[in-house]
């Protein structure tokens, strides 16, 4: 059962665990936690993000959009939500961001040394092109900085019946249809060069597994909450109807 917790503070991150919704201190709605980004307030007085809800302190909550938490800044919702003066960054919005693509990054980094990840243009292909490791795939990967012939010619892979050679010609009636997965855009050639400790990668494959499923959370986290943002959607969202 949903629990609705205290809508202007938690209590700590150890505390009320059973509470699965919390309410935004901008647009005072209730959403699910996974929907939010905690704050808290360090001890220097000035307010951090914990994106990993683990920072002692009340916390207070803000919609995972870059929009929300711009707002929260610009009309003053922290100094009022933690009812104190707090120090608040002006650049806030974009230390969130980069906390939000770190967390992304060291996900994927994870889900590749448990072995859940294939990269390289020719590899992935081939993953793509057979149906045994085909089924296993849970995403497929592009840099958002990746050159758009390529990226096209992986993406028609991922069409149903793609490179079956007993299913025929059914290109056409495929055209419409969503991917069998995610196809994840989100990170940069140098973020996945990070991630995957190798240089100049455009492309990769995650396969299913644990330490994947953790980098699909939080990559669909970093994508919406640059969603909001007009000017950063393109190339930078994950192209999928779901994830």
């Amino acid at each position: 059962m949903l629990a609705l917790a205290d809508p202007e503070l938690d209590n700590g991150p150890r505390t009320e665990k059973s509470a699965t919704m919390r309410t935004c201190a901008v647009s005072r709605e209730a959403r699910p936690t996974g929907e939010l980004i905690r704050f808290v307030v360090a001890p220097s007085g000035e307010v951090v993000p914990d994106i990993k809800r683990r920072l002692p302190g009340r916390g207070l909550w803000v919609s995972a959009t870059r929009q929300a938490v711009a707002e929260a800044v610009r009309r003053h919702h922290f100094s009022r939500g933690f009812k104190r003066d707090v120090r608040v960054s002006p650049a806030l919005a974009d230390q969130t961001e980069a906390l939000l693509a770190r967390s992304a990054i060291d996900a994927l980094g994870i889900a590749a040394k448990a072995g859940q990840v294939v990269s390289g243009y020719a590899k992935v292909e081939a993953a793509l092109s057979q149906r045994a490791s085909r089924a296993a795939i849970a995403a497929l990967i592009h840099a958002a900085d990746g050159a758009p012939d390529g990226i096209r010619k992986l993406d028609a892979l991922t069409r149903p019946n793609a490179g079956d050679p007993n299913a025929g010609d059914s290109s056409a009636g495929d055209q419409g249809q969503a991917p069998p997965f995610p196809i994840i855009s989100c990170l940069t050639s140098a973020e996945l060069d990070l991630a995957l400790g190798r240089s100049n990668v455009i492309h990769a494959a995650l396969l299913a597994g644990p330490a994947s499923r953790t980098f699909l959370s939080r990559s669909q986290t970093l994508v919406r909450y640059r969603s909001a943002d007009a000017d950063k959607i393109a190339g930078t969202a994950a192209r999928t109807s779901k994830i």
